[in-house]
């Protein structure tokens, strides 16, 4: 059997965001609006809204983007829902100290 999968970012009544993946998205929204489960993270933060998902194929892939995603800042998952390629990549840039594009002001000689 063949099936598509949907991971999806939902924006809580908290204005947090929750990122998930199911086979069935239509299902799945109506299971976070219904508050099926009560120990879930979106429970407590209702109405919930659909603000992206994304279709694949793959089980494998979605997976891979839906961990990748939940590991992203707040600032960055609104960069995706807005589809704002520019942010996003200004957000995915290393800023890390060691990281060989990272130029910070230079340091004086003495």
């Amino acid at each position: 059997m063949y099936y598509q999968y949907y991971v999806y970012i939902l924006e809580c009544s908290d204005k947090s965001y929750y990122t998930g993946i199911t086979n069935d998205l239509s299902k799945r929204l109506e299971q976070h609006q219904a508050g099926t489960k009560r120990d879930a993270y979106t429970y407590k933060r209702r109405p919930i809204t659909l603000k992206f998902h994304q279709e694949f194929n793959d089980v494998l892939q979605a997976i891979y983007f839906e961990k990748k995603i939940k590991r992203w800042t707040r600032a960055k998952k609104k960069a995706l829902i807005d589809g704002d390629v520019n942010m996003l990549k200004a957000l995915s840039e290393c800023r890390n100290a060691t990281h060989h594009n990272y130029n910070p002001s230079p340091k004086p000689k003495n």
